[in-house]
């Protein structure tokens, strides 16, 4: 027994070392990234959607805008600029609330969009802010997925109504209406009807918070078609806070009843608004109750107030004026006869989703459009956009080789655009160029000539556009003899060969290759999705509202990716659930999804990244939304999809969209999710999510740019973001994570010449995207944060002289330090005024990095090289380095003859021959009078020497002889001022003095 018991015991150890063993070899990144930070650029001129729009019931300058997939944005200042202030949570917003009782510190957010397309994101709750937005707290609702509206009862805050509209995509009980009467500790359902009905609108009476009216909503949406309306649509009234709860139907359509808007007139709470989606076309429209809803007349059903109303459903009303009245639409309505007649706001971005009026001026207007936000000044006559808003939702990004390389891509709604990933003076809207019009999706570069591919929903329209030459022609493949007519996806798949760059391929249910840029086309596959007729009646998608524009399109091909090693392997993958793998070229296909343990059959197949590692790897994304199911799907396979394994893990959160593989270790991966950004640095055995200035944004597309290593994302809702250089992801291990410090490798920096003038007049208040940095980095991993000691760091020559002594960072994880390249500053000479200091370039070549942390010393090279685009010899570059260093030692020999000049004067005073004859050297060396503004003085010595010195530093070029012979008559003049000192000198008792010398000086 004995022997037993220490066989078990010894058994036990061997398991637990195992375990530890394989936690040990997972990486935790969150701890690694550190310094390694993410830049936004946009766009903004092409902002994205609006969900919600809300105003401070007291303060006229301050409005909120929940966007659809970019988060909460707050002005101060009347909508002329916004910021954000919800970037840690999810992005997707439904609603936004302001406590009347307490407005500037209480907000309320209910995440998940409600304008219920194809496209849109989910929420994951309810939050709120009791300190103006800086932080924020969870109250529950996580399975909520869409809350349409909440309202705090302006006589007690502890009691809120919440309207949950609920999941989309599939059956939920997380649906209809919440109350609250503890400020968000307990919840208790007060109305709810099915698992397919929510509310999607709620309203309370101004003069009575007892009085609600809710309007409950039967709807579904699959990935092939969207049904809206049923027998449970219906709007209700309750008296008594939501106890009870009864239909106000008197006056309404027959039959059933699809999403109805409410809206309560704030200066007359007996007259509301609903616009309601009926069974009868003449019979939808605008309805008013002059009675609180006892009984309805139908007013209105012009078409602008009756377009798909799953996607413009809000009514608002003039808050002193019960006549006026606005509704969302293609170009929005207005009524200022009480919704007999309408006319359209002024020309702005179309899809109106919400509007709100100033609180004391009625004239003022604030639009949320799918465009971004617009202000109205004249009563909604004319609009101007809100300029600093950068939410484009991209579906797609790409990027070339250029230099700065630029990013390409396609934006709900908002075309297709291109623009820079660095530009002079930070990335303006002025950068961006648009290449596409409608909704815009894959945007490619051609390889090889400037030639750029783009398209519009459904492939209606692929453009092939000649940039140099302005040419633009349509290249769609059409349909041909002998086959079946073609089905592509709202957001159709392209592709560019890796081995022909004239080859193009786009996906319907066939895959299509053209050999000459689109030119021609010919169908190298058989149909490769599931080619189920049941999921192609997209004439009947809409219920009540036929709603058949393409976006339901399915049984398709979604992404197409040919092998970087072999141009005859082409992976296919479809939008139900097949990955097609050819070897030939295309004569013979391979259906490898059919058995992916774990895998639901005809879960979405949104994206395949071909291994640039191993011929036989791919990666599989899988989306499952569409089936309400919001696991994250990544599969790998080591064998053609022989076989797939799971490379996801709890740590994920949020359905997946978009991997993409490190092309040099295989191990490091990044996956775009719906809540943000996920990095492995172990082949996907855990995964971290990068938080460091990326939002919990839906990230849709993910490219790695090779030659400067910058990650690229593409977000539905944040524009694109930038990770700049990742390379030292690529270094982390085990055995790089346990060393107290580790240096990374860098590639040589380049001092660059080029330089321009900004021109940000009139970008006072719009977006500008942050450039990357071009100064050297030195780039290293702590163990451990420093928090003992001193630590110090300095770059030296490799002689070992300090260059320039640097503040290093001293965190746990990546510490980035930078370093301009240039050396100390020269000492100025002291006057009057003050002159701009000079801080020249070190000169090419290797550098030392000595940290210093406590007792140890840890030593790194890094290089310097000279802008080859200057055109500069390298006598070019020596006569610069000499003449430049020639300034820099005069002009702190300069500061010392000053200095000097100034403590014999402290000692002699200017009442004396000696003192005055002091004080005038003095004058002709620096400006004694003045300012650095209109009353300048004459420049003297000091200004002049550091004119020139600046000139020549600062200059990409090679001193100029103008700029030597202006330089010989500043030597001519400080040579004479060196005499006479010395001569003034030494009739001065210095020796009782306590002067510094000149090393002393310097180092002071």
């Amino acid at each position: 027994m004995k022997k037993i018991t220490i066989q078990l015991v010894f058994f036990l150890c061997l398991v637990a070392f195992s375990v530890q063993a394989q936690d040990d070899s997972k990486i935790n990144g969150e701890a690694i990234f550190g310094d390694l930070t993410a830049r936004h650029i946009g766009p903004a001129l092409m902002s994205g959607r609006i969900n919600d729009m809300e105003t401070h019931p007291t303060n006229p300058r301050i409005i909120y805008a929940g966007t659809a997939g970019g988060g909460v944005w707050k002005s101060n200042d009347t909508g002329t600029t916004f910021n954000p202030i919800f970037d840690d949570y999810c992005q997707s917003i439904g609603a936004v609330a302001v406590d009347p009782n307490n407005p500037d510190k209480v907000i309320w957010v209910g995440t998940g969009e409600t304008w219920t397309r194809n496209s849109v994101s989910i929420g994951d709750g309810l939050y709120k802010s009791e300190d103006g937005g800086a932080n924020w707290k969870k109250y529950g609702f996580e399975k909520s997925e869409r809350i349409a509206n909440i309202i705090v009862n302006p006589k007690n805050s502890n009691e809120v109504y919440v309207a949950v509209l609920g999941a989309l995509w599939g059956d939920s009980e997380e649906r209809g209406i919440y109350k609250t009467t503890d400020a968000g500790a307990t919840w208790s359902k007060i109305l709810y009807t099915d698992e397919r009905t929510g509310c999607a609108d709620l309203a309370m009476d101004p003069s009575n918070p007892n009085i609600l009216y809710a309007s409950m909503w039967e709807f579904r949406r699959t990935g092939w078609s969207f049904e809206s309306g049923g027998n449970k649509s219906a709007l209700y009234k309750s008296t008594d806070g939501g106890i009870t709860w009864n239909k106000i139907h008197n006056g309404f359509p027959e039959g059933q009843l699809g999403r109805l808007a409410i809206a309560v007139a704030p200066s007359n709470p007996n007259v509301l608004y609903t616009v309601i989606e009926a069974e009868k076309d003449e019979r939808k429209g605008l309805y008013r109750s002059d009675d609180a809803g006892e009984s309805w007349v139908q007013l209105n059903n012009d078409f602008g107030l009756t377009v798909r109303p799953f996607y413009f459903s809000r009514i608002t009303i003039d808050p002193k004026d019960e006549n006026v009245i606005i509704k969302g639409g293609l170009t929005g309505s207005i009524s200022r006869d009480g919704g007999k007649t309408f006319k359209p706001l002024g020309n702005m971005h179309s899809d109106i989703h919400d509007v709100v009026f100033d609180i004391n001026d009625s004239d003022r207007i604030y639009a949320g459009t799918d465009g971004g936000v617009y202000r109205s000044w004249n009563g909604g006559t004319t609009m101007e956009i809100v300029e600093n808003l950068p939410l484009s939702q991209f579906y797609h990004i790409s990027v070339d080789n250029d230099e700065p390389y630029n990013v390409y891509g396609g934006l709900q709604d908002n075309g297709s655009w291109y623009g820079p990933s660095r530009s002079t003076g930070g990335i303006n809207a002025r950068d961006w160029n648009s290449i596409g019009g409608g909704d815009g999706f894959r945007v490619l570069r051609h390889p090889t000539k400037n030639i750029i591919y783009s398209e519009s929903q459904g492939a209606g329209n692929v453009w092939r556009y000649d940039v140099d030459n302005e040419l633009i022609k349509t290249i769609q493949p059409l349909p041909m003899k002998g086959h079946a007519k073609l089905r592509f996806n709202w957001n159709a798949p392209m592709a560019i060969s890796k081995h022909q760059p004239d080859r193009f391929y786009m996906g319907s249910q066939f895959l299509h290759k053209s050999e000459d840029m689109g030119n021609t086309w010919e169908i190298i596959s058989p149909d490769l999705t599931t080619n189920n007729p049941e999921k192609q009646q997209q004439e009947a998608s809409g219920g009540l509202s036929m709603d058949n524009s393409g976006a339901e399109n399915h049984t398709t091909i979604f992404t197409i990716v040919e092998s970087p090693f072999d141009e005859n392997i082409i992976w296919v993958g479809t939008d139900d659930g097949n990955i097609q793998i050819t070897k030939d070229g295309g004569e013979n296909w391979t259906n490898t999804s059919l058995d992916i343990p774990g895998l639901p059959k005809h879960t979405w197949v949104y994206h395949i990244e071909a291994s640039v590692h191993d011929k036989a790897t791919a990666y599989a994304v899988f989306d499952g939304h569409t089936m309400n199911d919001m696991t994250p799907y990544v599969y790998r396979t080591t064998d053609f999809g022989k076989t797939w394994t799971s490379i996801t893990t709890s740590e994920i959160t949020g359905f997946a969209r978009n991997i993409q593989e490190d092309y040099v270790n295989p191990n490091l991966l990044f996956l775009g999710t719906e809540f943000g950004l996920y990095i492995t640095l172990d082949g996907g055995k855990s995964w971290s999510k990068f938080t460091n200035n990326v939002p919990s944004v839906a990230i849709h597309f993910i490219d790695l740019q090779k030659r400067t290593n910058d990650l690229v994302l593409g977000t539905h809702g944040r524009g694109v973001i930038i990770i700049d250089d990742i390379s030292p992801l690529r270094e982390i291990s085990p055995e790089v994570i346990s060393k107290k410090v580790h240096f990374f490798e860098s590639k040589p920096t380049v001092m660059v010449d080029q330089s321009g003038f900004s021109g940000n007049f009139g970008a006072e208040t719009q977006f500008v995207g942050r450039n990357p940095s071009r100064v050297a980095q030195i780039k290293y991993l702590l163990k451990k944060r420093h928090t003992f000691g001193k630590m110090t760091m300095e770059i030296q020559d490799m002689d070992g002289n300090k260059v320039s002594t640097l503040s290093p960072g001293k965190s746990k994880g990546i510490n980035i330090v930078n370093w301009n390249y240039r050396i100390k500053q020269p000492k100025i000479a002291k006057g009057k005024t003050t002159t701009g200091a000079v801080s020249p370039r070190a000169p090419a070549g290797t550098y030392k990095v000595v940290l210093t942390k406590g007792k140890e010393t840890y030593e790194h090279s890094i290089e310097l090289v000279y802008d080859a685009n200057a055109g500069l010899t390298d006598g070019d570059r020596a006569d610069k380095q000499d003449v430049t260093m020639k300034l820099y030692d005069m002009t702190q020999e300069l500061a010392y003859i000053v200095y000097q000049i100034d403590a014999i004067l402290e000692n002699t005073g200017t009442d004396n021959k000696l003192g005055k004859k002091m004080l005038a050297l003095k004058e002709t060396l620096v400006i004694t009078t003045g300012d650095n503004y209109v009353g300048s003085a004459e420049p003297q010595l000091r200004e002049l020497m550091t004119q020139v010195f600046a000139k020549i530093a600062y200059s990409y070029d090679s001193p100029s002889p103008n700029e030597m012979d202006n330089l010989s008559i500043i030597e001519e003049r400080f040579s004479k001022a060196k005499k006479d000192f010395e001569k003034l000198k030494s009739k001065a008792k210095t020796k009782s003095m306590e002067l510094q010398s000149f090393e002393d000086f310097l180092n002071d």
